[in-house]
């Protein structure tokens, strides 16, 4: 006797019936622009000028903002911020800014610090395009959001910088979504031998088995000299007024990334200047969050702390002040 086909219905109700998940395909990748072509800038007479109809300056053009809608979360998803990042030419054989320039893309939350999604270098005049998993954020990036990319720049017009999140599937526990997040430093203007702490109160949630905290940390000096940006510095992390972890940020990979500084300079040791390790960084390059793992923390509220220690001051001789400082910023996850 022929089988029949089983009615529609039937195939609806055996597709979401428990054990078949794997048997649906997931929803296929989304990409949501963040930013397209957007014109980073310093024009303090008119900082609106390359303003779109959904894009703001701010900070006289170096920072843009937007406001976008992010869909909702649907099953293992991974989460990818892909930045191009473009210098505005000033003719045939120059650009308008050919330094390399610290810059970032972070989520603004009101009552909440900056939550820094990928901090970047410029480039000495070139172009560059990076990738960065940003799925540790997943509980942050739904919803209605407010962006900004900043770039440390005094020129204009300066960068064009395009901002995309990439949210694709993974087969079933292929990842680790964790289940909260949250802004806890950004300390603005950085830590300094004047302010060399920063710190905040996380509310941390019940229910979490283990906390984790981003942590992202470069080292630089107002006038380009060692220290901190040639100089390391310890870094430390505290929770509760105990150290719960000290490290070094430094970068001595540099080298590799000379194709993309097509306007660093040689120096009379003989060395490019895109090439000298650095506190945490390289011309041209993103500086990855270090992954503190903290464990099983106590629901309730705890003072996370963060400070560098031996900052180079200002030298009360030097008339213009020059200092090293670092910049830091740190989110907290929890799974």
């Amino acid at each position: 006797m022929p089988r029949r086909p089983l009615p529609l219905i039937l195939l609806v109700i055996l597709a979401f019936a428990p054990g078949c998940a794997e048997r649906i395909a997931p929803p296929a990748a989304v990409t949501i622009p963040v930013f397209e072509d957007v014109t980073v800038h310093f024009t303090p007479d008119e900082p609106g000028r390359y303003d779109t109809a959904d894009v703001r300056a701010r900070d006289n053009g170096r920072v843009m903002a937007v406001v976008r809608e992010l869909p909702g979360r649907i099953g293992p998803r991974r989460l990818t911020l892909q930045l191009s990042l473009r210098p505005i030419p000033a003719g045939e054989r120059d650009m308008v800014d050919r330094w390399d320039r610290a810059g970032s893309v972070r989520l603004v939350q009101p009552g909440t610090a900056p939550v820094e999604l990928c901090r970047f270098m410029t480039a000495y005049g070139g172009a560059t395009d990076h990738e960065v998993d940003v799925t540790h954020l997943a509980p942050l990036l739904v919803g209605v959001c407010e962006f900004e990319v900043f770039i440390d720049t005094w020129v204009s017009p300066a960068w064009q910088v395009t901002v995309r999140l990439v949210n694709a599937p993974v087969p079933a526990g292929g990842i680790a979504v964790p289940r909260w997040a949250a802004g806890a430093l950004y300390p603005e203007g950085g830590l300094t031998a004047a302010a060399p702490l920063a710190e905040a109160t996380i509310d941390v949630p019940a229910g979490l088995r283990r906390l984790t905290v981003a942590a992202v940390s470069t080292g630089h000096c107002t006038d380009g000299r060692d220290a901190d940006e040639f100089v390391t510095k310890d870094n430390v992390l505290l929770l509760d007024g105990r150290e719960v972890f000290r490290w070094r940020p430094w970068r001595d990979d540099c080298d590799q990334l000379r194709a993309v500084n097509p306007y660093c300079a040689k120096w009379a040791d003989g060395m490019w200047s895109s090439d000298y390790a650095r506190s945490g960084w390289c011309p041209g390059d993103v500086a990855p969050p270090v992954m503190v793992e903290l464990g099983a923390v106590a629901p309730g509220p705890h003072t996370l702390a963060w400070t560098v220690e031996d900052i180079r001051p200002a030298d009360p001789a030097d008339p213009d002040g020059h200092h090293g400082y670092w910049r830091v910023s740190a989110a907290v996850v929890g799974w």
